[in-house]
């Protein structure tokens, strides 16, 4: 038998193509080692990014203007949600695909070799596995503790000196969010590394932090953490969510874009515009201009971030598809920073070849 379409990997990318493609009225195959696996990261999204069709239960809390501290405060004009990771899988509901527990081996355009031996036919294969470790890539780690609601206001992210950290380290910020039912995740934040900071450092950055803000943890608190590669995606037609770059390489993001993304592929389209390659390329020049930033100027450059219109910080976290939003983003970033940060992040940025079929005129600085 032919499947409509074979779908690699049963993370929260590939299970939302297989729900969607199931939608569509497609016969799927969905191939993942453990597919019964129950996930236990925490996911969240700008509210405005979920797509309709989401179950409105998978969302677990929100926050309606969540603050973000460089060296100043800032309140984000966006409703940002907390998904539950339980719900948010169950909703993805697998009925009707014939769902095999095997390892890929090999793929090809229209088959999937398995570790068992079996070889199956797709009219169409995609590769949703994730993106593999490496030493070569940037990652992102985090340590977190789940405590009772309301000991800490809700942060998209706190860059504020109380870690205990060295000035000169490595910087991470402090996460904290509603989970709903009355608890909170508190997290330590490695926003990008080439090696990235690693959890025992974690550790001890938050116990610290949340000591010089007067709260103790008891050590029987459930412990979330967090290592992944946030750039390796490679974009194309035959791979979907991390695997074909839709995570964003200066925040981490991927499971919304792979959300909104899930209807246009099972319908047969490609996700990968001109105009979303060549936004893929100026964010990851982003992240190259930032990993080369010192410790010092990583709160200097949110705080200028948090200060850009609702619109353009918009664009930057969101827009996969938004060109001319991106380069107004980053245009508008790079003229508000101080002298000193515009010449190393144009350094940074001007090493990048961009390859694009549409013509940018530079990458960060939009000079």
């Amino acid at each position: 038998m032919t499947a409509d379409i074979i779908v690699c990997g049963l993370g929260p990318a590939g299970r939302a193509l297989v729900h969607r493609s199931l939608a569509h009225g497609l016969s799927v195959t969905a191939i993942d080692p453990f597919p019964d696996r129950l996930w236990s990261a925490t996911y969240a999204a700008w509210e405005d990014e979920l797509p309709a069709w989401l179950d409105p239960a998978a969302v677990g809390a929100t926050v309606d203007e969540p603050t973000a501290w460089g060296t100043l405060g800032h309140r984000i004009a966006r409703r940002y949600a907390v998904l539950d990771t339980p719900r948010l899988q169950e909703s993805l509901e697998l009925a009707g695909a014939d769902v095999i527990a095997d390892r890929v081996v090999g793929l090809e355009r229209h088959s999937v070799s398995l570790a068992s031996g079996t070889v199956l036919n797709g009219a169409r294969v995609i590769d949703a596995r994730g993106i593999a470790r490496s030493a070569a890539l940037a990652e992102q780690t985090a340590y977190g503790v789940v405590v009772a609601d309301g000991r800490v206001d809700p942060l998209f992210m706190d860059w504020r000196p109380d870690n205990g950290a060295h000035p000169e380290a490595p910087p991470s910020f402090l996460y904290a969010v509603p989970l709903g039912g009355g608890a909170m995740l508190l997290e330590e934040t490695c926003l990008a590394g080439r090696p990235a900071l690693d959890g025992a450092v974690l550790r001890d950055r938050l116990e610290h932090r949340l000591r010089f803000r007067g709260i103790e943890l008891t050590g029987n608190e459930p412990v979330e953490r967090v290592r992944f590669p946030i750039e390796g995606g490679r974009p194309g037609p035959r791979r979907f969510g991390a695997a074909g770059g839709f995570t964003h390489p200066a925040t981490g993001y991927s499971v919304a874009a792979a959300l909104t993304a899930a209807d246009a592929v099972a319908g047969g389209d490609s996700p990968w515009s001109a105009a979303a390659r060549a936004v893929h390329l100026l964010r990851a020049a982003g992240l190259r201009a930032l990993l080369a930033l010192p410790p010092a100027e990583i709160p200097v450059f949110f705080d200028v971030f948090f200060s850009l219109p609702p619109e353009l910080q918009r664009a930057y976290l969101s827009g996969r598809t938004d060109l001319g939003g991106t380069l107004g983003a980053m245009r508008t970033l790079f003229a508000g920073l101080p002298p000193g940060m515009r010449r190393r992040i144009a350094a940074a940025t001007l090493r990048i070849p961009v390859r694009s079929r549409i013509r940018i005129r530079s990458a960060i600085m939009g000079a």
